[in-house]
């Protein structure tokens, strides 16, 4: 191919026309989980899927109607299908419709908003929501924050940032071998202590203490922070959880916050999954206490139901977030008197797209109200299959769900052992999720292996669950 037919294709590729097989690939998926008619959960045969694509790239390009039609032939029905009402999951979203077309104006667009002068619209969308959620999180107006690439990023921002504060010189000194330590409990996602080690604190100095009813205990948290200053001890930061991955469970904001502001702590709230809940009047006292917290993350793209990846940073003072990043890069940013602009000073990305466009584009076509209906509606379908599972003797419920995640297990007739119960349970999770009628994730609490059923899509209905129930049922039976 010459360079005048490569430009030629790339010329065609831009005209309307091109851009329609592409959109219809994806609204026919919509409307087939639209009317529930979609094939089943995609059963997990890593071999078959790897052979699915192990061709090496053409050397010239290939007919597009041939690309589209392997698309829609072979990578649409061997994806996992959110929008199926029984794939209850992990917390990945069937995400808004208006939110997938914004995905590919952003594209298009590609703007770069690290930097002010490459994205001078979609900055000030981007710094517009961080002020609106925290004004919701009750953080004030020297709030600040930044969007980033997961709620894995958006704890390690926070963390680093409380580093900063704990010890201004450690970007130019290092950490050396202070005693620091962060405090979380046990119940907490991985990527807090992740977090830790990556800032050079050392693994073992995320202390994680135990949970009950898998909340952190603010008594227990108390004295062992006294104790910690007792030796001499630096508290970097202790984090609290808003929705915890496993059970759904939110800590004691409230109570939490006071331990911390008493002793001037840095308090982090792992909100990724439950800060949405702040749009709900039903649900919003769940995160009571939450504007005591130095720092949140959260996740738009859990229960405000957004494509990945949209995930944002706050802080109650936006000098806090700048102090993290203490490097400066002035053949990019060239900020003068007064605020900075240029986002880029306050994220570990540079290269970063515009993910706040699609929570503006889909809070700006369904408004806020509805995000508070689909938040409650979601936590109500967990309750109800919650209320399906107390009715049967069959099985137990493993944690009373605070959102849109529920654990139970199997225990048939009530007469197996612990142990078998864990193996029975792992192999009936395998085998439903082989069998095309549901597909559902596991966790441990307190030992135990559960089941895990995660509601993230608004179509999933009370039958649906009660549907995967009766087939682990039979599945223990055959």
């Amino acid at each position: 191919m010459t360079l005048d037919e490569a430009l030629g294709v790339l010329e065609a590729d831009m005209d309307p026309s091109a851009a329609e097989p592409y959109i219809r690939v994806a609204a026919e998926y919509l409307r087939a989980s639209a009317e529930r008619s979609c094939p089943k959960p995609v059963p997990f045969d890593p071999a078959h899927l790897l052979n699915l694509t192990a061709e090496p790239p053409p050397a010239e390009g290939r007919p597009f109607e041939d690309v589209l039609a392997q698309v829609a032939n072979v990578f649409v029905p061997n994806s996992n299908w959110l929008y199926h009402p029984r794939c209850m999951g992990h917390q990945v979203s069937a995400p808004l419709p208006a939110a997938i077309w914004a995905e590919s104006i952003t594209a298009a667009l590609n703007q770069s908003v690290a930097v002010q002068e490459m994205s001078p619209l979609f900055t000030g969308i981007e710094t517009g929501l961080i002020r609106w959620m925290a004004g919701l999180a009750g953080f004030g107006s020297t709030a600040g924050g930044v969007f980033t690439s997961g709620g894995t990023e958006a704890t390690f921002t926070a963390l680093l940032s409380a580093r900063a504060a704990a010890f201004p010189d450690a970007w130019e000194a290092g950490v050396g071998n202070r005693a620091a330590v962060v405090i979380t409990a046990e119940h907490s996602h991985y990527s807090v202590a992740r977090a830790v080690a990556e800032l050079g604190l050392g693994a073992r100095n995320c202390l994680a203490l135990p949970s009950s009813l898998f909340r952190e205990e603010p008594d227990k948290l108390a004295a062992e922070i006294d104790r910690l200053l007792q030796e001499g001890r630096t508290v970097v930061a202790v984090v609290a959880t808003a929705g915890s991955t496993a059970a759904g469970r939110f800590d004691d904001l409230q109570a939490i916050g006071a331990v911390c502001a008493e002793r001037s702590l840095w308090l982090h709230v792992d909100g990724c999954h439950g800060a949405s809940a702040l749009l709900s009047p039903v649900h919003r006292h769940r995160l009571r206490g939450l504007e005591q917290a130095t720092s949140l993350s959260w996740d738009p793209h859990k229960m405000m139901l957004l494509p990945l990846s949209a995930s944002v940073v706050l802080v109650r003072d936006e000098r806090l977030l700048e102090a993290a990043f203490a490097q400066r890069a002035p053949y990019l940013f060239h900020g003068g008197t007064g605020r900075v602009l240029d986002q880029g000073i306050r994220s570990f990305q540079c290269s970063r797209r515009a993910d706040a466009f699609k929570l503006w584009i889909a809070l700006q076509r369904y408004g806020t109200e509805v995000f508070g209906l689909l938040y409650d509606h979601l936590c109500a379908t967990a309750a109800a299959i919650a209320n399906a599972i107390r009715r049967r003797s069959d099985f137990e419920l493993s944690s009373e769900p605070e959102c849109n995640i529920l654990c139970f297990r199997y225990v048939g007739d009530g007469r197996r052992a612990e142990n078998e119960l864990d193996g029975l349970n792992s192999r009936l999770r395998r085998e439903l999720n082989n069998s095309g009628v549901g597909w559902i994730t596991a966790a441990r609490l307190n030992g135990r292996q559960v089941l895990r059923i995660t509601v993230m899509n608004p179509r999933t209905r009370v039958e649906d669950g009660e549907a995967v129930l009766e087939a682990i049922a039979g599945l223990a039976k055959a």
